[in-house]
């Protein structure tokens, strides 16, 4: 783990980016002519970050864009420092201190934040294996150390959740998840028990046997547990993540450019939760959590499961398969009902469920919906914002459940063309009883484009949105 440090003492000798004000005085910073009449202009010309050779090391000025405001102007900072990240890897600068010269240590907090999240790469394959992350420093005088600390934490999350993501199906299948899930665990200090193929059997799951049915590896399902002594809630709180390892869609098939070919990224919903748990158990929130993590591959072989066919779920409803591409849906809804014994305060599943999703919001946010109350919805709102991982609530109306009637059986796993998303979260609510959110992150999981500190490939978007909403709720 890389962690960003607090310094005491701004280095005299060591590149540094003051995060300043329009009040600043540059003179303070013993400039000489030429470079304080260069900050000068650079200034007037309304650039927002100057960046000044001094041959022994580089000062970097970064002047906020004061224009935007509350969580825009946060999201600001994290962009810019992406793109300062550029520049410093380019000039294979190892190391950046910030200080933080507006007083605002918010400001310089989403500045280190966008500038860490940047610093992720994923080249475990690559034979030229060079690593170009920067260590960052702070200084501050008014740095909450423990808003620091949970930075970190986070950082970290997203990093695994990113790592998880972006490992093809050779490396990562659901027994590799678990043990990834095992190294976690015991850096950070949550618990874990993990059901196998019996185990899943014994509980009659039927969804996740189904879909692992044409696999020549058998399915898991590993459950998380953060409980410290200081826990806030009588109730846990129970995340879900979807584990499908690699979806050729079964005999549903999915083409392969754009779709099959970065399948991989199926699991990015169980990769979130694990990572988040990673995060939460570092930062050791005073939260009581459960996760469940129910994994497979959706293959196709002479034993896989057909359209047409009709299987028994955890809760004993029965399903007609009339698409074996609609397979997360069928493995969190076991996940779902087995949430149930844990009495929850709320759950949250988190899966890249449906294709139509994209086509609604496209990579910019998160589909939501779910039975809790507005004020809850307000507070998942409000974190989405804070983390730049915006949520966008769809409704649940019951007007939906007649696309799901089987003529036999008591569901199908499908509805009609129109609102595909919401039809795989009404299909969802089946399995629940208690206070639920879905989230539907297709699309923003992964990406094919470098986007900002975001990156390229694995996002691990959720992660910071859920740790958000779960420290304040």
């Amino acid at each position: 783990m890389r962690n960003i440090k607090i310094i005491t003492e701004i280095p005299i000798n060591e590149n540094i980016v003051i995060i300043a004000n329009k009040k600043f005085s540059f003179k303070n910073l013993s400039l000489k002519k030429d470079e304080l009449k260069y900050l000068k202009n650079a200034i007037a010309k309304k650039n927002n970050i100057i960046k000044i050779n001094q041959y022994n090391r580089w000062l970097i000025v970064q002047i906020p864009d004061y224009e935007n405001k509350g969580y825009m102007l946060d999201e600001y900072q994290r962009k810019q420092a992406n793109e300062l990240h550029s520049f410093l890897v380019e000039n294979k600068i190892k190391k950046l201190n910030i200080i933080d010269a507006a007083n605002n240590p918010q400001l310089v907090l989403s500045f280190s934040e966008g500038l860490a999240l940047s610093n992720y790469q994923f080249s475990d394959y690559k034979k030229d294996n060079k690593n170009s992350s920067i260590a960052i420093s702070i200084f501050s005088s008014k740095l909450d150390k423990k808003k620091l600390n949970q930075l970190n934490a986070i950082i970290n999350g997203v990093f695994e959740a990113r790592t998880m993501v972006n490992k093809p199906y050779s490396h990562l299948d659901s027994k590799n998840i678990v043990d990834e899930i095992k190294r976690l665990s015991k850096i950070s200090g949550f618990t874990l028990k993990v059901l196998d193929k019996k185990d899943i059997q014994n509980k009659k799951m039927g969804g996740i046997l189904a879909v692992n049915k044409g696999s020549a590896v058998p399915p898991t399902f590993s459950i998380l547990e953060w409980k410290p002594k200081n826990a806030k809630n009588k109730n846990p709180i129970v995340l879900i993540g979807k584990g499908i390892v690699y979806d050729t869609g079964g005999l549903s098939i999915k083409p392969t450019p754009n779709s099959m070919d970065i399948m991989k990224s199926d699991m990015a919903g169980a990769a979130v939760v694990i990572g988040a748990f990673h995060a939460i158990a570092l930062a050791k929130l005073p939260i009581h959590v459960v996760g469940l993590v129910p994994a497979t591959d959706n293959a196709v072989d002479n034993k896989a499961y057909v359209p047409g066919d009709v299987i028994t779920m955890h809760n004993k409803l029965s399903v007609e398969v009339l698409n074996t591409d609609a397979e997360g849906r069928l493995i969190l809804a076991d996940a779902l009902s087995y949430a149930k014994k844990y009495n929850p305060e709320i759950v949250i599943d988190i899966a890249t469920l449906t294709g139509a999703k994209i086509i609604a919001v496209g990579n910019l946010g998160i589909a939501v919906m779910g039975n809790v109350t507005n004020k809850v919805f307000k507070q998942l709102e409000i974190s989405g914002e804070k983390t730049f991982e915006r949520i966008i609530k769809l409704p649940i109306w019951d007007d939906f459940a007649s696309q799901l009637k089987s003529d036999i059986a008591d569901l199908k796993n499908i509805g009609g063309r129109e609102a595909g998303t919401i039809t795989a979260g009404k299909f969802l609510e089946n399995f629940t009883d208690y206070p639920w959110i879905h989230m539907d992150i297709a699309g923003a999981a992964f990406t094919s484009f470098k986007d900002s500190y975001r990156g390229k490939g694995g996002t691990g978007i959720g992660l910071r949105l859920i740790f958000d909403f779960i420290k304040n709720i």
